[in-house]
């Protein structure tokens, strides 16, 4: 049996470690789920995610687990070491519950989440032990093969699709994410650390401007070169797409997906993929209508968080 400490993140140092862990834990079929490399890359740029995250490591100085917590959602996203201690994970779990924050007010609950593949039998199994419940609501893993003609791209008179023109647009994208998904959690600090991250193309990052000249929609598109080198495969995402209530139900997310599983296939793709809740019908009908279809599903758990 051996023996293991645990400690908090050490930027940059700790970061490829981690990756290196998830490339072990993480089988070749499932090498562009999230979180990726270039995902961790994205969480560890920003201070408020480096101090929610802890690593496990045993006594001949490997990593045998990493955690940390998405706020302000208190999403926990882990992995760990297949021979590493099982006590690693009890202690992963209640890092995690005394880490999560209390947002919701006095008398609201509050919980700490958690997702996993649906047959991660052993994840779901962990998670059951730990007192977590199965909620209804999952994400979906939709893909379009790009070996087929795409739809041509078609907008609303006045309307047109180009590509971010660098981080001066920051702004306004936020504004616009914001806008769309009806929260505050869209940071400049976040979205800026997607744009740094070393695998963004600026050429991928597209937004709608409508006739007034305003941001209406954007859709930023990714290749994960280092996954698809492990895997062997040619995955694009066509994901995060977000639309501003003013101009819903014009189109206008399934131009962007249509605009950009062409691009991913010019560059040499031959699957287009995104993630979208199962709760997001609207998106889940733009991306069947843009010739998508579902290709696996994330279960998510949540557990209460006891009161401070």
């Amino acid at each position: 049996m051996s023996t293991f400490t645990s400690r908090l993140y050490s930027h940059p140092y700790d970061l490829p470690a981690m990756i290196e862990l998830l490339n072990v834990v993480r089988s070749v079929e499932w090498s562009n789920e999230y979180p990726s490399s270039v995902d961790l890359q994205e969480a560890m740029a920003r201070p408020s995610i480096r101090e929610k995250t802890r690593l496990w490591i045993n006594d001949l100085g490997h990593l045998e687990a990493f955690a940390f917590i998405l706020e302000p959602y208190n999403n926990l996203l882990f992995e760990v070491a297949p021979e590493a201690e099982p006590e690693i994970e009890n202690q992963l779990i209640d890092w995690g519950m005394k880490s999560a924050v209390h947002s919701n007010g006095p008398g609201v609950e509050d919980t700490l989440d958690t997702s996993c593949r649906e047959d991660d039998l052993h994840r779901v199994a962990l998670l059951g032990r730990q007192g977590f419940r199965q909620l209804e609501q999952n994400t979906l893993q939709m893909a379009l093969k790009l070996d087929q003609p795409i739809a041509p791209v078609q907008l609303p008179e006045g309307f047109s699709i180009r590509s971010i023109k660098g981080e001066q647009e920051v702004d306004a994208i936020v504004v616009l994410h914001r806008a769309a998904f009806g929260t505050t959690h869209m940071t400049r600090e976040e979205r800026l650390a997607i744009m740094r991250a070393p695998e963004y193309d600026p050429a991928l990052d597209l937004i709608v401007i409508a006739s007034d000249n305003r941001f209406a929609a954007y859709c930023t598109c990714s290749i994960l070169t280092a996954e698809n080198k492990r895997s062997g495969g040619m995955i694009g995402h066509t994901d995060p797409v977000a639309v501003h209530p003013d101009f819903q139900r014009q189109g206008l997310a399934r131009a962007l997906l249509l605009k950009g599983a062409q691009l991913l296939k010019d560059r040499g793709m031959d699957m287009a993929m995104l993630s979208t809740s199962s709760d997001n019908h609207a998106m889940q009908r733009a991306a069947e209508s843009a010739g998508f279809r579902v290709y696996s599903k994330r279960i998510w758990f949540s557990k209460t968080i006891p009161d401070a």
